[in-house]
């Protein structure tokens, strides 16, 4: 009696068909990348607005520096995208403070499916989403400037806005290029079978370095040192695609998620007077 090496060909066919059943019809990249969160959190003193999206509502939240208070006007309004499994509430007060004493608002927005904002969590939906958070301060800045600041996932949300709307600048603190990051660093165990498919499905509003390519505002770049989620060598690929003028704050010692302090925060503040130059104050 002979032993079968190989399962039979239509074997083979219907687990192909079930592997590329679950790669593009289950949504896997969205499982995969994005880590939704909807509890509760404390948004200190940031005040709530929902805007309409997609049949849904879109969750932004909003805080004035003390400068602006006291001056009864803003000068620079910033549009915050933060990083996976992030919030906008847990973070727009505290950093409403953190503009080097600048008349500032920012607005930080909240993925579909993250905390208040209408699911389902979905890459496809994060561009869409940020132009029409941007369309929506644009309505309230009244012609100020607007400045673009996203972290880590944050600043795919940030170049897609910046490829199509008018920004006086951005900030883009440890940006993942993620087509890229997915072939080169997770292809080669698969010999990119599968890589190769989930890499295609990644939005090409989400493509950073397309996106890099076609944007002339000018750009802060603060990039982890030591990061271990997105590798330095994929910050670059951003950073050289980077059409525009740029500043690049490296930041010694720093992993994905370390706070900007000590010498990093004196050069942030300096490249701020760079891009956002004290002329209203």
């Amino acid at each position: 009696m002979k032993l079968r090496i190989l399962p039979p060909l239509w074997r083979l066919f219907a687990i192909g068909v079930v592997c590329f059943a679950v790669i593009f019809f289950a949504h896997l990249p969205d499982h995969l990348i994005l880590f939704p969160t909807r509890a509760p959190i404390d948004a200190g003193g940031a005040v709530r607005k929902a805007i309409p999206f997609q049949n849904g509502e879109l969750e932004l939240w909003t805080a004035i520096s003390r400068r602006a208070q006291q001056n009864g006007r803003v000068d620079t309004y910033v549009l915050r995208f933060y990083g996976n499994a992030d919030r906008a509430e847990r973070w727009v007060g505290l950093e409403a403070e953190e503009w080097n004493n600048r008349a500032v608002e920012i607005w930080g927005m909240n993925y579909p499916g993250f905390g208040g904002s209408a699911g389902p969590a979905r890459l496809s939906r994060i561009g869409p989403a940020a132009l029409t958070a941007f369309d929506e301060l644009q309505r309230h800045a009244n012609s100020n400037p607007i400045v673009l600041y996203g972290a880590s996932l944050g600043t795919c949300a940030a170049l897609h806005v910046a490829a199509h709307r008018p920004v006086v600048g951005l900030i883009l603190h440890n940006p993942p290029p993620l087509r890229q990051m997915i072939l080169r660093q997770f292809g080669w165990w698969n010999l990119w079978l599968l890589a190769g498919p989930i890499a295609l499905q990644i939005p090409r509003d989400l493509d950073s370095v397309a996106n890099a390519k076609a944007i002339h505002a000018p750009a802060m770049f603060l990039l982890a040192e030591k990061d271990e989620v997105v590798a330095p060598r994929y910050h670059r690929l951003v950073v050289e695609a980077y059409a525009g003028e740029k500043r690049v704050i490296s930041l010694p010692g720093a992993y994905h998620n370390s706070p900007i302090e000590d010498a990093a925060l004196a050069d942030f503040y300096k490249a701020l007077d760079w891009l956002l130059p004290r002329a209203k104050q």
